[in-house]
């Protein structure tokens, strides 16, 4: 019961203080009120849908990447070309129009890749693999957004996810569908649900209220604006400086602007651009045809419009694997550079700061180190998980799952667990 009087309170005090965020997908206020979900362009009824859904290509001792597969840790062995020589499997394909495609410039192009399944219906198995063998993630990090993709976005009895809309007649169980989706409840959004994974101030994608809805569509004008800001060098100064002009315009032009803790991965997704993305990770320029590549950004007459995500031509992966205590150095780096506020926007001009654990008056304290960083990630990954499910059982059943799978990386890591 403990947990749930906690869940309670802090819904009610969010819907008190934000008023908007009662009426976001995924947050539960269905025991005091009834709010009837708008259709939105990523929602079930325009979700497109591929009859023929195929996995994702099968692991080959041919063609071993990192050598992740079934789910398991790889070796993480990196600086290979990708695809390798050969492995037809992995050729770029462009999307079809009953294709899923989403806001994350990284999914999209694993899925162009054949490295998770083509149509966009992927699974925490599928993840584990393409992170390790495509990127050179290391496991542990692999796990951690993988966890919190399908947590927060699919269906943790299937372990499948949409990568983009909601497509839940595909990712909840299969011929138990009808009688589970009825006992489990809600629907499960994809990748594009508004404050679950995506969030306001992405580097190319527009706030969830500033486009009715289309928060996972290709911003060509943004893309021009981290191009203008980082010069062809998508470097980590320069995208810090660029993430903090997306705060700036966020915060001033959406009246329902939503800044939480779990924003930190906002700067974490800004760090594969430099650390990720270039042609031997961190050793590669991050420069603009890598980049544009990636993002699907092309010119044409003066306007950044959208092609299919794709790797760029003889690309060889990171050679060390990219851990959790990488991204988190790269998260401070880019946030203390540049620090704002965590909270939101109740109408323009009205920006109310937030409370929550080491967060006081929106700020993080002036002498957060990594570890403290790291603990409060895992914070906000175990007590920001889906509470709109219908049943009351089913968000402990949740955090049970996302516990089962982060305590044993993070308890290693120096943070203090949760068990329920």
């Amino acid at each position: 019961m403990r947990i749930h009087f906690i869940s309670f309170v802090l819904a009610v005090e969010t819907a008190l203080a934000f008023p908007h965020i009662a009426k976001l997908q995924g947050v539960d206020l269905s025991t005091f009120a009834k709010h009837k979900q708008k259709r939105t362009p990523g929602d079930a009824a325009s979700c497109p849908y591929n009859p023929n859904h195929q996995p994702a290509a099968p692991w080959s001792a041919t063609f071993p990447y990192a050598g992740a597969h079934d789910g398991l840790p790889g070796n993480g062995r990196g600086g290979v070309l990708v695809p390798a020589e050969g492995d037809t499997d992995h050729y770029f394909i462009a999307p079809g129009p009953n294709d899923i495609r989403g806001p994350c410039p990284g999914l999209n192009t694993l899925a162009n890749h054949g490295f998770i399944a083509r149509d966009g219906i992927t699974t925490y198995t599928e993840l584990l693999d393409a992170q390790q063998n495509a990127f050179n993630l290391e496991y542990t990090l692999a796990v951690l957004l993988a966890v919190l993709g399908v947590a927060n976005t699919g269906d943790i009895v299937t372990g499948k996810m949409s990568i983009g809309c909601d497509a839940t007649s595909r990712t909840e169980p299969g011929l138990l569908g009808g009688l589970l989706g009825g006992l489990l409840g809600g629907e499960e959004y994809g990748l594009d649900a508004h404050d679950k994974f995506e969030g306001d101030t992405s580097l190319t994608r527009n706030d969830y209220y500033l486009a009715n809805g289309d928060n996972y569509s290709f911003n060509g004008t943004l893309f021009g604006y981290m191009q203008d800001t980082c010069h062809g060098n998508f470097n980590q100064d320069n995208l810090a400086l660029y993430r903090y002009q997306r705060y700036q315009q966020s915060l001033a032009d959406n009246g329902e602007f939503y800044f939480p803790p779990k924003a930190i991965l906002l700067y974490a997704a800004a760090t594969f651009l430099y650390e990720i993305f270039p042609s031997g990770g961190n050793l590669g320029p991050p420069d603009l045809p890598t980049i544009s590549s990636f993002f699907g950004a092309k010119l044409v007459n003066n306007e950044w419009t959208h092609v299919p995500e794709r790797f760029p031509p003889n690309w060889f992966s990171r050679p060390q694997p990219f851990t959790i205590p990488n991204v988190i150095a790269d998260v401070l780096y880019q946030y203390t550079k540049y620090p704002v506020l965590f909270g939101g926007n109740t109408g323009k001009g009205n920006f109310n700061a937030l409370n929550y654990r080491s967060i006081q008056n929106g700020k993080l304290p002036l002498d957060i180190d990594t570890k403290g960083l790291t603990c409060l990630l895992y914070l906000t990954a175990t007590e920001n998980v889906p509470d709109s499910l219908g049943i009351v059982e089913l968000p402990l059943q949740i955090l049970l799952y996302v516990l089962g799978k982060l305590n044993p990386i993070f308890g290693p890591l120096g943070c203090p667990l949760r068990t329920t």
